[in-house]
Parts: C-alpha cells; structure tokens; sequence
C-alpha cells in the first residue's frame, strides 16, 4: 500500500464535518417538510397536510426500525459492545421517540473527534481499527440516510411538485422543503456512495473530483426527470399512483427472488425488499452487488419510455394546460434531463466507474462485524 493510500485511509477532519454537514441537511429537511404540512393543516387542506406527514413518519419509522435492530447486532458482537455500551430498554425508548440517527450521529460525531484530535501515536496498530471502526458507523448511517431519501424526500419532491404545476400552489415553506429535499437527496447519493467503498477493503475508492461529479449529475438527472415525468402523470390522472404501486412491487418482487441476506430477521428481510421496492421507482440500484448491466438496461429503457411518452400523452388528454408556460418548461426538463442523464450514465460506468479489486491486492483485511456484514449485503449503486 503507498504512502498517499495510507494517508487517505484515517477518518479525517474533513471527514467528521462533512457528517456535521449532513445532519445539517437531514434536520432542514425534516423541519421544512414539518412546517410545510403545518401550513396545508393551517390552511385546511387536509389532504395534502396528511400526505406530507405521512411521508415524514414512513421514513422516520422505518429508520427507527433498522436502527434499532442494528443496534442489537452490534451488541452480539464482543468487539462492537464498547460503541454501544447503552442498555437496550435506553436505546428501545430513544428509537421509540425517533431518536436513532440523532444517537448515531452523536456517537459518531464524539469518537470520531477524540480519533481525529486526540489521536494516539501513529505507529500504534489500534488507530487504524479505531479508523476502520469508525468508516462502518458512518456507513451504517448513510445506509439510513438513503432509506430517508427515498421514503421521504423523493416522495415529498413528486407530492410538492404535483401540488405547485396542478394546483397552482406555492409558497416560502415548500420552496425550501423543495431545496431541502433535492440537497438531502443528492447528499444521501454521493455521501453513502462514498462510505460504502472506503468501508469494503476488497473495493476501490470512489475518487473524488470528477467522477464524483458524473456519478452525481447521473443520479441527479435520471431521478429528477422521472420525478418531473410522474408528477404529471398525476396530473392526468391520481389512478397513476397504481401503476406507481405495480412499479414497487416489481422491485420488491425482485428483491424477493434475488434472496437478499441483509437483515438477520425473516420479518425485517422482508421490510428491507419493500423498502427496496420504494428505492426501484425512483432509481436503479444493483441489490446484490452483481452484474447486473442487463437489468440496468431495463430498467433505464423503461424510465426512459416514461418521460419520452409522458409529456405527449399530457400534450393530448390535457390539451387546455399545454398553453400554460410551466408544461413547456417541465416538458424541457424531463427531455433534456432524461438525454443528460443516460450520457453521464454511459460516460460513468465507461469510464470512471471504480474496478473491484481481487482480494490478494489489499493489505490489512479488517475482522468481520455485523457492520461490515450489513454493508457487504447492502444494495450499490
């Protein structure tokens, strides 16, 4: 290993401020989304008040659910127990008050700054394993910040978008819910893409620079322009939400044939698949880090017949809102999104993906702990 990889391989400053950058998104976007459902409710649009709630409390739920149970995981092993070193009724009533991520950032926040200021002498082996230790909780959290992303933020993008071009609707509050949920989204993607190559040993880095950003604007643009293309598929007709739900569970279906291992529990296997199901109608992920380039194509083929046919099927059932300038400045987006999208696809995987390495290349191979077993069962990019 050189020199430079050596130097990279330590939970760094900037590291453990990028983590405080993304608790500052996940807090935005919750207490945004919070005041814009508090504002339909003041409004009495009832409906729209409950959705958005709705789409709060999923996510946050659901996290709780894996947090937790992580949690206990961690316990079983003799080497995590120093981490999580709380009674299990403390943690239980913590998750039951939705505070799991808080708790996970707040540990990570707290060993991460006694690793990185009070960091013992370098040529001792236990901080490397305090380091590695380290890259796992974090990837564990953005494992969670991803479930966040697309149970609550991609939703609430396609149910503030439909709200603002169907209803004609706008304010302050779903402005910034609108940013918020973009950037914690966008976050989620690149920060977990990053965490869950720098925790697998056997896995070449994600390089920062420009593949970051291809991978970024691929994930940005194909997501955004199916967002933009659903939304008015609502607006032709609220029975859209069917062919929504067949989309899921297609994926969850999928997820179910493939057997994922993920969780220890039968019953939170199968709540994995349903979230998984959610991830595959807004974007592709390969669930079981195999080739899937086949099933890429598929799926992009098909999310691409979507917002190609989409604004022409708006353009001849809705012919009375074509006049309306927003149709023409949505349609431009989803088209040109969706052409962007697949070239910073082509141009990622072709090349600037990161190549696996064979496991005889890779020096130092840490033990393996249910955060590293999670994280090798957990769904790439």
């Amino acid at each position: 290993m050189t020199t430079t990889q050596q130097s990279n391989m330590g939970y760094s400053k900037r590291r453990w401020f990028l983590t405080l950058g993304g608790l500052f998104l996940y807090v935005g976007d919750i207490c945004t989304d919070t005041a814009l459902a508090l504002r339909y409710f003041h409004e009495m649009n009832y409906v729209w008040s409950g959705m958005t709630a709705l789409f709060i409390i999923t996510g946050l739920i659901v996290n709780q659910i894996f947090s937790y149970f992580w949690f206990l995981d961690d316990m079983s092993d003799e080497r995590e127990r120093v981490t999580v070193n709380n009674s299990k009724g403390r943690f239980l009533v913590l998750h039951i008050f939705g505070m799991g991520i808080f708790l996970r950032y707040y540990h990570l926040l707290k060993q991460g700054y006694r690793a990185i200021w009070k960091a013992p002498d370098s040529n001792n082996s236990e901080p490397q394993e305090r380091h590695h230790k380290l890259f796992c909780m974090a990837a564990d959290l953005s494992m969670l910040k991803l479930f966040e992303s697309f149970l609550e933020s991609a939703p609430q993008l396609l149910l503030q978008l439909y709200i603002r071009q169907g209803h004609d609707e706008s304010s302050v509050f779903q402005y910034l819910s609108l940013v918020f949920s973009v950037f914690n989204l966008a976050w989620s993607l690149v920060d977990y893409r990053s965490l869950l190559r720098r925790s697998l040993p056997h896995i070449r880095q994600l390089p920062s620079g420009l593949p970051t950003v291809v991978y970024l604007l691929y994930k940005l643009f194909t997501i955004t322009s199916l967002l933009l293309s659903y939304s008015l598929l609502l607006i032709l007709s609220v029975c859209s939400t069917v062919g929504f739900t067949i989309i899921w569970m297609v994926g969850t279906i999928w997820a179910h044939l493939l057997q994922t291992k993920f969780c220890t529990s039968g019953l939170l296997e199968l709540l994995y698949r349903a979230v998984i199901g959610v991830i595959l109608v807004f974007s592709f992920f390969n669930i079981k880090g195999q080739n899937t380039k086949r099933e890429m194509i598929i799926y992009y083929s098909f999310s691409t017949a979507i917002n190609f046919s989409t604004p022409l099927m708006f353009f001849i059932l809705k012919p009375e809102l074509v006049a309306i300038k927003l149709f023409w400045t949505v349609s431009g987006l989803i088209y040109g999104g969706s052409l962007l999208g697949l070239v910073f696809l082509v141009s990622y995987y072709r090349f600037l993906h990161p190549k696996r390495l064979e496991e005889d290349e890779v020096d130092g191979l840490e033990p393996e702990t249910p955060s590293s077993r999670r994280i090798k069962a957990f769904i790439n990019p």
